[in-house]
């Protein structure tokens, strides 16, 4: 009896233990390019164009900032001139030494007057860049789980993100997991009619001073 009992205690035992492995889901792995579905989202087209437009705005008045500059340079060097002309009286010199000065600090102030505007730019795009690509990811994901979970998967990979020694966290996946597409269709189905399609490459941002940003 104590033999069969410890037998049927055995059971019990392997029976708990398997029905806890079988509470487990099977392991579904779907992959997906997030840096695709981001550059190729109509709102990026969008705010690209956007982000382009203001910057063609702020390299215009960077060179209208620069001419205004170069204009006070060539008054300057006029009225140095004039106070080094020795043809000049004493008063005559110093008041073109005075006002040669009054014309230097107005150069010395267009200078920081279009670092300033460069350095507020740059802080401008950027942070319109970052917040916007922010909150697009975070609905990109969204959606890309959705349609995870429709296709039966429990693990969704992310093949665009580089790890720490810059190449993909995925080293190889079989095309027919990659849900890419489907994500695409499904997070651009508000597309506006006539809505413009992703470039090649995504619009940089260049104004003068400012480096290049994507």
């Amino acid at each position: 009896m104590k033999n069969i009992i410890n037998s049927l205690s055995a059971i019990a035992v392997f029976s708990a233990l398997a029905l806890g492995v079988s509470a487990q889901p099977t392991l579904a792995i779907r992959t997906v390019d997030m840096a695709k579905l981001y550059d190729t989202h109509y709102k990026t087209v969008e705010q690209n164009a956007k982000i382009q437009a203001d910057d063609q705005k702020a390299q215009e008045e960077v060179e209208k900032m620069n001419k205004e500059g170069n204009s006070l340079v060539e008054e300057y060097k006029a009225l140095n001139e004039q106070a080094n002309n020795p043809a000049l009286s004493t008063d005559a010199k110093a008041k073109a030494q005075d006002t040669a000065q009054k014309k230097l600090e107005g150069i010395q102030n267009k200078q920081r007057d279009v670092q300033t505007f460069i350095q507020n730019t740059r802080n401008s795009l950027g942070q319109r860049l970052n917040t916007f690509r922010s909150l697009m990811l975070e609905e990109i994901s969204k959606v890309a789980g959705e349609v995870a979970k429709r296709k039966g998967a429990t693990l969704l990979l992310d093949k665009a993100g580089p790890t720490g020694i810059g190449i993909s966290s995925l080293i190889y996946s079989d095309a027919a997991y990659d849900i890419t597409e489907d994500v695409a269709k499904e997070v651009n189905k508000d597309r506006p009619v006539g809505a413009a399609t992703a470039p090649a490459a995504a619009p940089a941002v260049s104004v003068p001073g400012l480096g290049t940003k994507k």
